[in-house]
């Protein structure tokens, strides 16, 4: 009798498990990559209890023999679909451009690349005029599936990330350092190639203003709103104009995720595993009421307009899994010019859109203090000790791995991270048994329309949050560690 209510028990807390997957840096995965050091740092996450490692997907010259140490580390893979640069974006550490036939295609027509307003070109888009990029994206995925289709039979690969803009993200590259951008500038509207001009153009002169262009006065990538009339108060973002041009923008970064995973998923289908889409937590400039970084990355959320619901809502149609960024940060690590607001990019628009959530840290941390706040995102209400929790993020992918992570004393921390993200119970290699169901991808539900997907911008209050997590690092690991990590924090904000 007394086993059975063990057992009872730990199934009820396995319904709190939240796995981790660890990001591998993209320097370990060129042509200098050493296996020996790869598989040693492997076997070390597996030992900390660690579910899976993710690994961003360029080629597949070098990846065979990744995936195969990854399976037998006995660990699971998250992978994405690269189509973005590397290089030139907040964190990367390593350069790995555009693809040759990318830029081969854009020596003849520059206007495939993402334009602001005084020309600088970079990175790509879809449009319908480019169907031909959107072949070759679905063919880079069908040779994906062709190369590594024994991994996907064994189950090492349980997601598939699709690379929907810079660092993979669905934003536009409205914040690039390549280009002289610096924290905690607004960024740049990137819609000033011949092509989205012209559809804008058409789009203003059947809602009857043919007058209307695309804006001139929404400042430069280090500017504030206010320098800018496009965003000070009561500036152009709140006119009508103003309004038409912001919901157009946005629905094109919609239409681009959607095309993507659109092919995606036919690829994929019956495979047994989740397709992802990362989103990006665009937190400064959050708390003034014109949001302006979110708007030039194509996130039209306002205090009275939710912009991260309709990208749910599209997410659905593709089964898909909305992998969030910043689960880390606290506003009052954040430096008070930046008008900062991590902690209310709440992830409700997913789960109210009834699709997983995932969710990854922005910046490296080995702190309790960083791994409490994620705690509190990924379990937003604590432990349900009477079943699985209401609110409870899909997974965790912890950025990244180095050797500063299994440097002893970080190692120890993050271990202790480890256990209590699965609500204090042993690794599990079956993800079944914390309530993670990998049966076959589904077809792709019917289109949704744009004006469908415009009904989800009404604002509605957040699901609450709790304002402690039940489970600490720090209090697991006594006093002293959560000193000396409420120290690092606050010199942490210090540099922010």
């Amino acid at each position: 009798m007394q086993v059975a209510t063990s057992l009872s028990y730990q199934e009820t807390m396995l319904k709190n498990y939240v796995p981790i997957f660890v990001m591998v840096p993209l320097l370990r995965l060129t042509m200098f990559w050493k296996t020996d050091k790869l598989v040693k740092d492997l076997k070390e996450l597996r030992a900390a209890g660690v579910d899976g490692v993710m690994i961003d997907q360029y080629d597949w010259s070098a990846y065979r023999s990744v995936f195969q140490a990854v399976q037998d580390c006995g660990l699971k893979l998250q992978t994405i679909m690269s189509f973005h640069q590397c290089g030139g974006n907040v964190g990367d550490v390593v350069t790995i451009p555009i693809p040759k036939w990318v830029l081969e295609i854009g020596e003849s027509d520059p206007n495939i690349f993402y334009t602001n307003l005084k020309a600088s070109i970079h990175f790509i888009k879809v449009t319908y005029t480019l169907i031909v990029l959107l072949q070759i994206y679905s063919d880079y995925m069908k040779s994906f599936r062709e190369n590594m289709s024994d991994f996907l039979e064994t189950g090492l690969i349980i997601d598939i990330e699709g690379g929907l803009g810079p660092a993979g993200e669905l934003r536009y590259p409205s914040y690039p350092e390549s280009q002289g951008w610096a924290f905690p500038g607004i960024g740049e509207f990137q819609c000033y190639d011949k092509y989205l001009q012209a559809e804008f153009k058409e789009a203003a002169t059947v809602a009857g203003h043919p007058e209307w262009a695309l804006p001139d006065n929404a400042g430069e990538y280090n500017d504030t709103p206010e320098s800018s009339g496009f965003f000070r108060s009561n500036g152009t973002y709140v006119t009508e104009k103003g309004k038409f041009f912001l919901t157009w923008y946005s629905n094109k970064l919609l239409i681009h995720g959607d095309q993507i995973l659109d092919e995606a998923n036919k690829v994929f289908e019956s495979c047994k595993l989740k397709l992802a889409a990362k989103v990006s937590g665009i937190h400064w400039w959050y708390e003034v009421d014109n949001h302006a970084t979110e708007l030039t990355a194509g996130y039209y959320n306002l205090k009275d307009r939710d912009g991260y619901r309709p990208i749910a809502r599209m997410l659905s149609r593709h089964h898909a899994i909305l992998n969030f960024t910043c689960l880390e940060m606290r506003n009052s690590e954040q430096s008070a010019d930046s008008k900062s607001a991590p902690q209310e990019l709440v992830l409700s628009g997913g789960w109210r859109e009834n699709i997983e959530v995932a969710g990854e840290n922005a910046l490296s941390r080995y702190d309790s203090v960083a791994y409490d706040q994620i705690f509190l995102n990924a379990r937003t209400n604590g432990i349900n000790k009477d079943g699985q929790p209401k609110l409870r993020i899909w997974g965790v992918t912890y950025l990244r791995l180095s050797d500063e992570l299994l440097q002893k004393t970080n190692l120890d921390t993050f271990k202790i991270f480890v256990k209590k993200m699965h609500a204090d119970q042993d690794y599990r290699p079956d993800p079944e048994k914390y309530n993670h169901h990998l049966g076959p991808l589904k077809r792709l539900k019917p289109e949704i329309s744009i004006e469908d997907l415009l009904e989800e911008t009404k604002a509605v209050e957040p699901f609450p949050w709790d304002k402690e997590t039940d489970m600490s690092v720090s209090g697991e690991a006594g006093g002293l560690l959560g000193l000396v990590s409420n120290l690092i924090s606050k010199i942490f904000s210090v540099f922010k």
